[in-house]
């Protein structure tokens, strides 16, 4: 009941003095508002990079072929890592056709397949005055079981289409929008005209599918000059680049249940025995999976520093509220005197004190949430992420405001509590 009195008591001591209690809330909210804000946009960048990783396939394993490295020593003991080439790769380097079908003979019950791709160019398809800009990619039938694109208007490649080279492709929505006015079915069956550096090629368009914009592809330029992907068989994309080597890099799309971390290095070495005579490249794995742990680990560690800077303001406010509370007390130096007088005990007085600065940092952070929440949120929104608050944020910023009441608000308590009767009956 005390605890409840002694409340209310507050509540009517800041209705009293408004414009102080708002000054001395001030550094509080602006401190809670600042770490919100930036918890808030960081929760907002990791799920947002946490879905794109999963839309490409969060378990896939990326094996990628890399000039070696040798560790030599220096004079003094020293160790450097030296790399034994820094010429193009040649046709020997890459990943061929039968290290993929080895791979797949000694590890296929722990795949779903190998999605490999290749790059046909960037460039432009156009139309006379009408154009978009297009990364023309070649991929096989494997490359969709991390996650096919929704297809708006008529249809995928096909299998037996993907593993040919005739020149067909799939096109994103935003292409259409740019060439046919958003007509998708004029699109389907159209010939496009596309030109990727000195080359000139023309396919024809089978499929329309919904551009999806993620941390990967932002663009922050004119809609109509965004840059996606037109998907085309492997072998047309071969035959673009006169490619007759292997593979650069291929994706390994694991089983569900299979440890992609471990599994990368298994990879890793078994291909590796394809390269031991090589004395300029290697193969390197690495699972998507590692890639999101350390970003996110990344990322809150850079999140906690910035948020622990953004605190200091805190520790401003939390003075500003022990300043109010002395000036408090000074004030009411009488009216505690004659609460004493009258049977108060110290701990009743402390827990009056302390309560009031509770009640003034808990108004303050509760406020300061609700002001980071909004500019966190507005922030997402504008760099085009989904805004993404979290709870847990929320309420370790309202227990730490109370906390900030309690620290900072105890010693004028416990000064209120051990004054004199007698003299703060004499106050004037």
């Amino acid at each position: 009941m005390l605890i409840w009195e002694n409340i209310l008591l507050a509540l009517s001591g800041l209705r009293a003095n408004k414009m102080r209690a708002f000054l001395t809330m001030l550094g509080i909210i602006i401190g809670i508002g600042s770490v919100i804000t930036i918890m808030t946009l960081g929760e907002s960048v990791t799920d947002s990079f946490t879905s794109s990783m999963q839309s490409l396939g969060a378990n896939n394993v990326t094996v990628a072929i890399q000039p070696k490295q040798d560790e030599e020593e220096m004079d003094g003991g020293m160790a450097f890592m030296a790399i034994n080439s820094s010429a193009m790769p040649q046709d020997k380097d890459y990943i061929t056709d039968e290290m993929i079908s080895a791979l797949r003979e000694s590890y296929g019950e722990e795949m779903l397949g190998i999605s490999i791709s290749e790059s046909a160019g960037d460039g432009r398809a156009e139309n006379g005055k009408l154009y978009a800009n297009v990364s023309v990619t070649g991929v096989n039938a494997d490359y969709f079981l991390a996650g096919e694109p929704e297809i708006l208007a008529g249809r995928m490649l096909t299998e037996s289409e993907l593993a040919g080279d005739k020149r067909l492709a799939v096109v994103s929505d935003k292409l259409v929008n740019n060439m046919f006015a958003g007509d998708m079915e004029r699109a389907v069956g159209s010939t496009l005209e596309v030109t990727t550096g000195d080359s000139f090629y023309s396919y024809t368009v089978v499929g329309v599918y919904k551009y999806e914009m993620n941390l990967y592809n932002m663009y922050f330029g004119a809609e109509k000059d965004i840059r996606t992907t037109m998907y085309i068989p492997i072998g047309a994309a071969r035959a673009a680049t006169h490619s007759t080597a292997g593979y650069s890099s291929i994706t390994a799309i694991t089983a569900p249940g299979v440890d992609s971390t471990r599994f990368a290095s298994r990879v890793e070495r078994f291909l590796n025995a394809y390269y031991r005579n090589n004395r300029d490249y290697e193969v390197s794995a690495f699972s998507m999976e590692s890639m999101v742990s350390e970003f996110t680990s990344v990322l809150g560690t850079i999140e906690t520093a910035i948020s622990v800077i953004a605190g200091i303001s805190l520790l401003v406010g939390g003075i500003g509220v022990m300043n109010i509370m002395l000036v408090s007390i000074t004030e009411r130096t009488r009216e505690i005197g004659t609460c004493k007088a009258l049977g108060a005990t110290n701990g009743s007085i402390r827990l009056q004190f302390i309560i009031e600065a509770v009640i003034i940092c808990l108004i303050g952070g509760a406020l300061g949430v609700a002001l980071g929440v909004t500019a966190g949120s507005l922030a997402s929104k504008a760099l085009g992420f989904p805004a993404s608050a979290s709870i847990k944020s929320i309420v370790i910023a309202l227990l730490f405001s109370m906390s900030i009441g309690v620290f900072f608000g105890y010693y004028p308590a416990n000064k209120a509590a051990n004054m004199d009767p007698i003299n703060a009956l004499r106050y004037e």
